[in-house]
């Protein structure tokens, strides 16, 4: 990764960070510069100052030159670069340590959300108390509006987040990136289920959709069943990280008591028939020896919990004599 840095202002109170990913959006960075432009403005006309952080994601269009070439009209700029495309949860991880303000935005760089528009509309919901506030997209019309709505519904479901539009753009105060864990390949997708889970208020507000003027999507129907996948995967970890034995020992508890529940009907049969069902009683031990493994998963990942805590609590030590 490089950095390029034009003029910026220190962190702060008055400080709001933009953070903006591109990938091979070199037709829309003149009007997205521009935008957010108009949007400095407004937040300066009322005491604030605003700086955005671009990341180039590996672009093979010329984005990074482009945004670079364009940085002495715009200094508020600060253009940082991946080398190839890592995706868009690598891209927030870089722009995530780079954002100075304690405000942080999150926008896409194809103008399917408009800056000018939903810069203020963010903040302004930021202001009623929210630590985090969503966009919710008004008129959408690309296609992906059956899909988003399943994955919406179920995270909903399963999060116990009542947003309606999880998946796009996004306000935060600062201390909430701070307490993220660290973000695996596709988690920026879970940053207000994550959010919810530790406590922090969420909020939403109407955000206008616009259809993209150029370039095209990097995301299609495809990435649904691996959206499934890593659903299943934040709930679990959310839910029983810290206490896997609720998960592992309850699984187990329940194939002992089936099997133990079937050795009992056996052998009720063999006393009234005198006959085995041979194939029942494997399946009994099967489903027991599943269960005994189950209890010994649940074990061994209680330790690693345990020690992880351990290893967190010595490295905010460490941090705090430093």
């Amino acid at each position: 990764m490089s950095l390029s840095t034009n003029a910026t202002a220190g962190g702060g109170p008055g400080l709001v960070s933009v953070l903006i990913p591109a990938h091979n959006e070199a037709g829309n960075i003149p009007a997205l510069l521009e935008k957010v432009d108009r949007a400095f403005a407004q937040l300066a006309s009322q005491g604030q100052a605003g700086e955005l952080v671009l990341i180039d994601d590996g672009s093979t269009d010329g984005t990074g030159d482009l945004a670079a070439s364009l940085a002495g009209q715009y200094p508020f700029l600060r253009l940082l670069r991946h080398r190839r495309n890592r995706g868009l949860t690598a891209a927030l991880r870089t722009g995530f340590r780079a954002v100075q303000g304690e405000v942080i935005v999150f926008l896409p760089a194809d103008l399917e959300s408009d800056p000018e528009e939903d810069i203020p509309k963010l903040l302004a919901k930021l202001d009623e108390g929210y630590d985090v506030v969503a966009g919710w997209r008004q008129g959408r019309d690309d296609g992906k509006v059956f899909a988003s709505g399943i994955y919406n519904r179920v995270s909903q479901r399963l999060f116990n987040v009542h947003v309606h539009d999880m998946n796009w753009i996004k306000a935060f105060r600062r201390e909430v990136i701070e307490a993220l864990p660290p973000l695996r390949s596709d988690w920026h997708r879970f940053l207000l289920q994550i959010a919810a889970h530790q406590g922090f208020r969420i909020g939403e507000t109407p955000t206008t959709w616009y259809r993209r003027r150029a370039g095209r999507s990097k995301y299609g129907l495809g990435r649904i069943p691996i959206s499934f996948l890593d659903v299943l995967v934040v709930w679990f970890l959310l839910t029983f990280s810290q206490a896997p034995m609720r998960f592992f020992g309850g699984l187990g508890l329940g194939l002992l008591a089936l099997a133990g529940v079937t050795y009992a009907g056996l052998a009720v049969y063999y006393l009234l028939a005198q006959t085995q069902i041979r194939p029942l009683f494997i399946a009994a031990s099967v489903l027991g020896l599943a269960g005994l493994l189950l209890f010994l998963v649940g074990f061994i990942a209680e330790l690693i919990v345990n020690q992880s805590e351990q290893i967190r609590e010595l490295e905010a030590m460490i941090k705090r004599e430093a």
